[in-house]
């Protein structure tokens, strides 16, 4: 008798334990999500569709998860002019401020990294890093330097260096960039100097220069000298509040606080629950090796085959996981079938996914760029430069030559030169009718 209520007591000291850790555990939880955050996105490479999709989801990710700031750790050589406009428009248009921080040191902000940097809210560089040189290239070369003297030719008549599309193409640059150091109060001399001349400057000359707010030694010290600044944004003002706070890395690790609380809240119930239950070592693997086999097809994707086996190892080690005489003593049927279904239901959702997601064709680096549209910024005799998404190329006509202006469709990619076609044939002859003859 006194044994039975021994055992009563103990159980009830075990529940009434976890229940007090539970009570004690989620208003931490709640009060910890409520506190202020930043979210930290890097951003590291040339600039293209990848990282403007990758800096879009960042802004989104930060305002849907009620962020105080987003930083942008940035080290890029430049990239993309369509690109680039894209994550400018989506960081000018962000409802919270954005931080680009140049970094870590020998990283760089060039050409359009200068163009990022100055549309942010806050701009910061780390010790030892550069921005500038942002002067208008094309990825296939051919860039001559503007001249604004005009010199004579043979003929004794005067020409210029550049031509009217690259004085076009620098002096839309030269306009933006400082539209967007103006906007946030910055040096837009020199910004416009960095296009026009390719200037450059280290961390501390951009500070001093007034090209960037302030330097930074590291994140750590970036989020200290951040605390108490207040930014005016889209007829709101933001007082960031940085100090001894919470950061999220959502690349790499996506709600890493709430989700490994609860499921270390999961982990202490199931185990005392599980403390004075039969349990049958055989129930256990086989339900380990069911997740096993559902992380394999998901890296593997064998179309469902290791799914499969999956779900039978897990309704097998739901029946076998409690020891007891009769099965349906130690198990609930409904529970363990409805349990399987819905694990087994989640996995498979992403495995399709991930067929299809496979099955897509690949849409980045030279793939993209067949069938793009562009125009001709020098003749194709037959070669010479296209303007294609947002960038000079140089490029070698297969439909003879074609003159300034002409539309061409890309139809090949050879390392940085681009094979194009005339949009629209030109006709192989005309007939000399009637119309024709007459003027």
């Amino acid at each position: 008798m006194n044994r039975g209520y021994d055992q009563v007591v103990t159980r009830a000291a075990r529940l009434f334990l976890a229940a007090t850790m539970l009570a004690v555990l989620l208003p931490a939880v709640q009060a910890r999500a409520a506190e202020p955050h930043v979210l930290v996105a890097t951003l590291n490479g040339v600039i293209n569709p990848i990282t403007d999709n990758y800096v879009s989801t960042a802004v989104d990710r930060a305002v849907s998860g009620q962020a105080n700031a987003l930083i942008i750790a940035m080290d890029t050589p430049g990239g993309l002019d369509t690109s680039m406009r894209d994550i400018i428009k989506k960081i000018l248009a962000a409802p919270l401020p954005v931080v680009i921080f140049v970094s870590p040191s020998g990283a760089r902000a060039a050409s359009a990294g200068l163009y990022i940097t100055e549309a942010a809210d806050i701009a910061v560089m780390a010790p030892g890093t550069n921005i500038g040189s942002a002067h208008p290239v094309s990825l296939g070369g051919s860039n001559p330097a503007a001249s604004p003297a005009a010199s004579p030719g043979a003929s004794g008549a005067t020409s210029t260096a550049p031509d009217i599309e690259s004085q076009k193409i620098e002096n839309d640059a030269a306009a933006y960039i400082r539209a967007l150091a103006t906007l946030h109060n910055r040096n837009a001399d020199w910004a416009e100097k960095a296009v026009r001349q390719s200037i450059n400057a280290p961390a501390d000359d951009a500070v001093k220069l007034g090209v960037v707010d302030f330097e930074s030694r590291d994140l750590d010290m970036l989020l200290q000298e951040l605390d108490g600044r207040q930014v005016s944004k889209g007829g709101h003002t933001y007082t960031l509040q940085t100090a001894k706070i919470g950061i999220g890395f959502w690349v790499t690790h996506p709600g890493m606080f709430l989700p490994g609380v609860i499921g270390v809240i999961a982990g202490v119930l199931a185990a005392v629950s599980l403390y004075d239950l039969p349990i049958n070592i055989a129930g256990v693997l086989l339900i380990l090796i069911a997740v096993v086999l559902f992380v394999i097809d998901l890296k593997a994707v064998t179309h469902g085959v290791l799914t499969t086996g999956g779900i039978v190892a897990m309704t097998l080690g739901g029946l076998l996981l409690v020891n007891t005489s009769f099965l349906a003593e130690g198990v609930n049927i409904p529970l363990l079938i409805v349990t399987v279904l819905v694990i087994a239901g989640v996995f498979l959702f992403i495995l399709r996914k991930l067929i299809d997601a496979r099955r897509r064709p690949y849409a980045a680096g030279e793939e993209s760029m067949i069938g793009s549209l562009g125009s001709v910024r020098e003749p194709l005799d037959p070669s010479g430069m296209v303007f294609v998404n947002g960038a000079l190329w140089q490029a070698t006509s297969t439909g003879g030559a074609l003159e300034t202006g002409a539309q061409v469709r890309v139809v090949g990619v050879d390392g940085l030169r681009l094979r194009v076609e005339p949009v629209q044939q030109p006709q192989a002859g005309r007939s000399e009718g009637p119309q024709a003859a007459s003027s």
